[in-house]
């Protein structure tokens, strides 16, 4: 009998890369991916417990299934690549050190000048004049992480 093809342990597989990888190809694009990344912790878990089936099914009927050789390979491949994710994603990532030069709260900032939604530049000095030409306590600035 020609034994068959352990589809579990390859696809269970290519959920975690994919998991890894588009979180740092799509899901970071996205505050609610990025902040926390749930979808790449549920990819994590599908492909873990795929994993988990193939290799059972390749252990318990190895006369029937492939999979008593690549299954416990691409299982700890697994393990490294949600190691490496956890590693760069909680630790390094969490880690990184503040910029010194950052103003702090209620500290006033440096003149900068920067673009508007149309593009056309405006300075720091214009907003706090204000529109109608008065001087205005302070302006709130707003700054899309990710998107330049």
């Amino acid at each position: 009998m020609k034994r068959q093809w352990n589809w579990r342990l390859w696809f269970g597989f290519l959920v975690v890369l994919a998991g890894s990888v588009g979180y740092l190809a799509l899901f970071a694009r996205y505050p609610i991916t990025r902040d926390f990344p749930w979808v790449s912790l549920l990819m994590f878990v599908a492909g873990g417990a795929l994993l988990i089936l193939g290799l059972k099914r390749a252990f318990r009927e190895p006369q029937m299934y492939r999979g008593k050789i690549f299954g416990p390979i691409l299982t700890i491949l697994r393990a490294h690549v949600v190691v490496f994710f956890s590693y760069g994603r909680y630790y390094k990532g969490l880690r990184m050190p503040h910029s010194a030069s950052a103003p702090r709260g209620r500290q006033k900032a440096r003149e900068f000048t920067l673009p508007d939604l149309n593009g056309n530049p405006v300075r720091l000095a214009q907003l706090l004049r204000g529109a109608g030409g008065g001087k205005t306590k302070g302006t709130v600035l707003i700054f899309y992480r990710g998107y330049w």
